[in-house]
């Protein structure tokens, strides 16, 4: 059971209903047990593992996940379960056996039941046992928006689903965030940066409601919109730039991730998005773009050790793009039933091998040397500049040849016309290979002359085209200049063909490799060949043929499937309120967290597929709702009836991811490089990093020069063996496997980045010029420091305790002059040589404490 259902329902039902965002009606005192919410749990947790869906681990021929099961004989003649009868149902003599030998859970398990826990199983019992639906595996339904009593809270649909809970709760949502605090909050979360100066200045200056709006779809349709939706993705698809395991060499999946940003960019529909990434090239006519979007599937981990067996790996690959899909797509936990039926979930072993069959039809074969290694199929990609030259050369090329088809077609006149200039001399000229002919049988002609000598009413045709070819090539001018053109468009096409990226993408074999059932999940033990499908328990309404990648796609982004849009919304909740409203967003199954929300997230979700699986309109929704424009200040009224905030009484207060912290600390600075996609930068890194973890030593970490150090953090070169240490610290994933929720932690680790990282270092000093470029008194310059940084300006005593330590920061630095040298020597960007050392030494001091601040990291 998870933890926060063991603690809650040892507990009253109310305090459970509270916590758990479900209606008060739910909490009233004695009222009727619900399976989903109060005895499915504690099945799942403390007895599905002996009595659930795994056939080969059930005991006593009892499963408790199935009424009918449930309520028929076991092994042993008893009766587990007698609807309305307590007393004489096996199930409660066995949990409140004081006999070890007897009692259920068994002692062993470290899984005893509370008597809390005890009594709900007895009076569902009495109550009649009556059984539910995992509610993730029935069809979203869209509820009919509930009667509020403050009417005039709500602005959308949202806020009337939030609000009924509230009331039911007995609680009311928090006063409305000031403005500046609303722009700078919508647009950390939408575009992953803060706003500018001007941009907080335009929005401040108007007043109307339709001043939110209008920023909204700014940002929506900024290319760095693009860029903060496709962060999240590469932790969902694992993406990295090198291969993993012992060797970890690099690899080229830059397109792919510059696919998926150009796809949010367009506003691509999530359904084709979906499509795209898991079938592309099946696509009829598939389009470049659409095979490289299919690197989804080969982002996973590669090993390219000598002596490997070849289809055990094979077999990795594939339990990989099986648990990937499962986690972000369906929000499942597919991996546990590779090697026994899932434990929890009514997902067979049989069902995950049809399901991995999708996934095997592959080559794997590896190609590159030591630096670069991948493994087919591999597909060109050229840059977008590239894709424009060659677009431009393959025209010209185009043109020429049609120009040089003219001149063919009217040569006979211009050669008729040149023989007759011809003298002796010049007819005695040697033909090159491709102007000899026969002009009788193997008698060759070795001379010009020769051909000519043969009357022009007797030449063959072969003779013909030899004398037209020899005229164009040798003796028109038009002709050689444009045969000379076309060459240099050869060479040229070769050479950009030299260093166009190859990346891995999905592509069928043919014929079709077979996949097998395999025993205790052994790549070695085959059992019975299978046929692609999907788990039945996702087909209720009717029997679904899946048997290609293709229909995979068409039957996830199907409008009835139960899970596919209540996964991506949920996602899309997660990215802007800190939690979902299923908090495992990685798993919807029996053992992921009840919704919070149950009607909001079945509304989203059907909302989703109403408008045309349009992310961006839902986004826009979710941050125009006045349960995004509520002010995250905590009260103790909150911490103690809500101190998770499930209910949404108030806005989320947390910190900002990994990226979003350094691009933060880049674009206050004015650091940060805005453009797009490219091969990975490598920016500043402790030394001997790379050494340490390669094979050999081999690889080494050389930081980038210029933009390469100012890019967004998405663009850092991801070595999977050792990711960016920075971002670590500030919790980012290894990316050895997907992720769709990150932890969040707070370790002085952090702080010592902050502080000490040589980007920070480096950006509090351009932070530092910046803000004394702005302003000469030092008020105003700490006015427009907290205006870049926190959208606000300081309060009095902030400004007495900064400007107080900019004083003892100065009058230190002018006793020592070389540590200011030393402070202002930190990163590669120029130093501004206008600004007095020591004034700009202390300056940097006081940047660098406004962007150590908890507030300046943290989304609130």
């Amino acid at each position: 059971m998870h933890t926060r259902f063991s603690i809650l329902l040892g507990t009253t039902f109310a305090a459970a209903a509270v916590c758990l965002g479900f209606p008060r009606t739910f909490a009233a005192e004695k009222a009727a047990v619900d399976f989903t919410r109060d005895i499915r749990p504690i099945l799942s947790n403390h007895c599905f593992s002996c009595h659930g869906p795994d056939e080969g681990a059930r005991q006593a021929g009892l499963r408790l996940d199935q009424r009918d099961s449930a309520l028929g004989e076991s092994d042993s003649g008893t009766l587990a379960i007698v609807p309305g009868s307590p007393d004489v149902s096996e199930l409660v003599s066995r949990i409140e056996s004081p006999d070890d030998d007897v009692r259920m859970p068994p002692p062993s398990t470290q899984k005893p039941l509370s008597l809390a826990q005890q009594e709900l199983l007895k009076r569902w019992i009495a109550e009649g046992a009556a059984y539910a639906d995992h509610w993730a595996f029935v069809a979203p339904r869209r509820p009919k928006l509930p009667a509020v009593r403050a009417t005039g809270w709500p602005r959308n649909a949202i806020d009337h689903l939030v609000l009924k809970q509230l009331e039911d709760a007995g609680l009311s949502p928090s006063a409305e965030v000031d403005r500046a605090g609303w722009l700078r909050r919508v647009t950390l979360d939408l575009t992953g940066l803060p706003p500018s100066p001007a941009e907080l200045d335009a929005f401040l200056a108007d007043p109307s409601h339709a001043a939110y709006e209008t920023a909204v779809d700014r940002l929506l349709h900024s290319p760095r919109h693009a860029e903060r939706m496709a962060m999240y993705w590469l932790d969902a698809a694992r993406y990295a730039d090198t291969n993993g395991y012992n060797n970890d060499e690099m690899r080229t999946m830059w397109p792919w991730r510059d696919w998926v940003i150009r796809a949010f960019e367009q506003g691509m529909p999530y359904d084709q998005f979906l499509t795209e990434q898991l079938a592309g090239d099946l696509l009829p006519g598939a389009t470049l773009s659409q095979q490289v979007a299919t690197g989804f599937n080969r982002n996973h981990v590669l090993t390219t050790e000598g002596g490997i067996i070849v289809e055990e790996y094979h077999v990795e690959y594939v339990a990989d793009r099986v648990h990937t899909t499962g986690t972000v797509f369906l929000g499942l936990s597919l991996q546990c039933a590779r090697c026994h039926d899932h434990k929890f979930d009514p997902v067979s072993q049989l069902e995950y091998y049809r399901f991995a069959s999708l996934f095997g039809n592959t080559d794997g074969k590896l190609v590159g040397g030591i630096k670069l290694q991948m493994a087919e199929p591999l597909l060109k990609v050229p840059s977008r500049r590239q894709q424009a030259v060659l677009a431009q050369l393959v025209e010209r090329r185009d043109e020429i040849a049609a120009q040089l088809e003219a001149l063919a077609a009217a040569v006979d006149s211009d050669l008729a016309r040149w023989e007759e200039t011809l003298t002796p001399q010049q007819k005695s000229v040697q033909l090159t290979a491709a102007e000899v002919s026969q002009i009788a049988a193997g008698e060759e002609l070795a001379t010009l002359g020769d051909l000519l000598a043969v009357a022009e009413a007797d030449r063959t045709a072969e003779q013909r085209e030899r004398l037209q070819k020899y005229f164009l090539r040798q003796v028109d001018p038009r002709a050689i200049r444009l045969e000379t053109e076309r060459a240099d468009i050869e060479r040229q096409l070769a050479e950009i063909d030299k260093v166009v990226p190859k990346t891995m993408v999905m592509r069928e074999r043919d014929p079709p490799r077979p996949t097998y059932f395999l025993k205790r999940g052994q790549y070695d033990q085959r059992g019975e060949q299978v046929e692609g499908g999907v788990p039945a328990v996702l087909c209720r309404d009717e029997p679904v043929t899946v048997s290609s990648r293709l229909e995979l796609a068409r039957w996830l982004t199907a409008p009835s499937h139960p899970l596919t849009a209540r996964v991506a919304v949920n996602r899309s909740w997660a990215m802007l309120f800190g939690s979902g409203l299923v908090e495992t967003a990685e798993d919807f199954g029996v053992q992921g967290t009840l919704p919070s929300h149950p009607q909001l997230l079945d509304w989203l979700a059907t909302e989703l597929v109403r408008r045309r699986w349009d992310q961006r309109a839902m986004l826009k929704l979710m941050v125009l709702s006045a349960t995004y424009r509520q002010s995250s200040r905590m009260t103790r009224e909150l911490l103690q009836r809500d101190p998770e905030n499930r209910l949404l009484a108030r806005a989320p207060r947390y910190r900002l991811p990994a990226e979003t912290v350094r691009d933060n600390g880049l674009v206050i600075s004015g650091l940060l490089c805005h453009r797009i996609g490219g091969p990975s930068v490598k920016p500043y890194q402790p030394a001997g990093l790379w050494e340490d973890v390669s094979v050999a030593r081999r690889d080494k970490y050389v930081a980038d020069e210029g933009e390469g150090l100012y890019r967004r953090s998405m663009y850092t070169f991801w070595k999977r063996t050792s990711p960016p240490p920075a971002m670590s610290a500030f919790d980012a994933p290894d990316r050895e496997t997907c992720v769709v929720r990150r932890g969040r932690t707070n370790t002085p680790l952090q702080a010592l980045v902050l502080l000490n990282d040589p980007t920070y270092v480096e950006a509090a000093r351009k932070f530092a010029e910046r803000v004394m470029m702005h302003a000469s008194s030092d008020e105003e310059r700490l006015a427009f420091a907290f205006k870049l940084a926190l959208c606000r300006t300081p309060r009095p005593e902030e400004q007495t305790i900064l400007l107080d330590f900019r004083r003892a920061a100065r009058q230190q630095f002018n006793h020592d002059p070389a540590a200011a040298e030393k402070l202002l020597g930190v990163g590669q960007s120029p130093r501004d040589a206008s600004l007095d050392t020591v004034d700009l030494a202390a300056w940097t001091t006081v940047t660098s404490m406004i962007l150590n601040l908890d507030e300046t990291i943290t989304k609130q």
